[in-house]
């Protein structure tokens, strides 16, 4: 029979969850659908730890891994076969459907108990045990939090993942919940090996042709309308360039930096039809997390993501009025601005 564990407070939920991982032998680690720096660094980073403690430990991805992050240490024994483990542990999931496992495989060989880490304002007490810590600045946080409790010495292979998960979910510790701790978990993990240049440059510099072709389109669809910029790419689009859906990542970061925008959204169209994806940024005091729960997604304050129903066109608008309204009164006024084409070289 599973024993639930309540959410508690950070460093009773650490010891807890130390002494819960110190009882079993073999693990399964997964994440998120469609898995970011956070989602590998801290998966790989929490691998590395519990091999420290002499476990047995998979990892499980069935999404793709993003090309930029296979200089990690281990990427190459991530699997896309859930395994029979003792206890899987999930990061950053609010359900074992929002992750990235089979259900049928998990249902086939369950485990004796389940883990939920997350750091999300949505996140939800799913598993046997549940440690949430919506004050955390990425899941990478928390894994270099519980190494630290549980009196492992942090290699240089785990610290490149945790210093790649921290610095992807906190936007290269330019989003609001980066504090001093987050700089001095940083400062750590370069001290124990890490070289805060190389990641840059693999995470930043290593992108793809396609996903700078894709930029390309995107951009030259931005729209504005008073605080609210948006963008779109279709799936013939993405088919032109040669791109992935995980050439999309991060597009939605180039319209929430445009002067006197506090509300951006990039949208593009999914396999599935009449479903859009969209992603979500804010800066302020604007939640747009309330935004993406009410269709299903979730995230943080700054970056949140979710599906919606319909027609490009449909949703676009349906959203860009929802944000319009959630902005601060009296700032969307201004009549809307299209962006002028882009040279065709970026098009092609």
């Amino acid at each position: 029979m599973a024993v639930f564990f309540p959410v508690m407070n950070r460093q009773i939920s650490i010891s807890a969850l130390v002494d819960v991982l110190q009882a079993q032998s073999s693990f399964v680690i997964t994440s998120h659908i469609r898995p970011d720096g956070d989602a590998i660094g801290s998966a790989l980073g929490l691998m590395h730890l519990l091999e420290a403690m002499g476990k047995r430990v998979s990892v499980v991805f069935i999404d793709p891994i993003p090309p930029s992050l296979d200089f990690l240490v281990g990427r190459e024994r991530i699997s896309r076969t859930f395994p029979a483990a003792d206890a899987a542990i999930f990061l950053e999931c609010d359900s074992i459907e929002r992750s990235c496992i089979d259900r049928g495989e998990y249902e086939a060989s369950p485990p004796r108990i389940t883990i939920n880490i997350d750091h999300h304002r949505s996140g939800r007490e799913f598993a046997d045990f549940n440690w949430i810590d919506p004050e955390a600045a990425a899941v990478g946080c928390m894994i270099y939090e519980l190494a630290i409790v549980a009196g492992v010495e942090i290699s240089p292979a785990m610290a490149d993942c945790l210093y790649t998960a921290i610095l992807t979910d906190t936007g290269s510790f330019n989003y609001p919940g980066t504090t001093a701790a987050t700089f001095a978990m940083a400062e750590h993990l370069v001290r124990s090996g890490t070289d805060p240049h190389r990641i840059a440059a693999e995470v930043y510099f290593s992108n793809s042709a396609s996903k700078v072709r894709l930029l390309g389109v995107a951009l030259s669809h931005i729209q504005i309308e008073g605080a609210v910029s948006w963008s779109h790419v279709t799936l013939e689009e993405m088919e032109r360039v040669g791109a992935s859906v995980e050439d999309c990542e991060g597009v939605a970061n180039h319209l929430i930096g445009i002067e006197g925008v506090e509300a951006a959204v990039f949208l593009r169209e999914t396999q599935e039809p009449d479903q859009i994806r969209l992603s979500l940024r804010s800066r302020r005091t604007l939640d747009v997390s309330v935004i993406a729960e009410r269709f299903g997604g979730g995230g943080h304050k700054t970056a949140s993501g979710c599906s919606m129903e319909g027609t490009l066109a449909e949703v676009t608008r349906r959203i860009v009025d929802d944000l319009s309204r959630a902005c601060v009164p009296g700032i969307h006024a201004a009549e809307a601005v299209e962006a002028p084409t882009l040279p065709s070289i970026l098009l092609a």
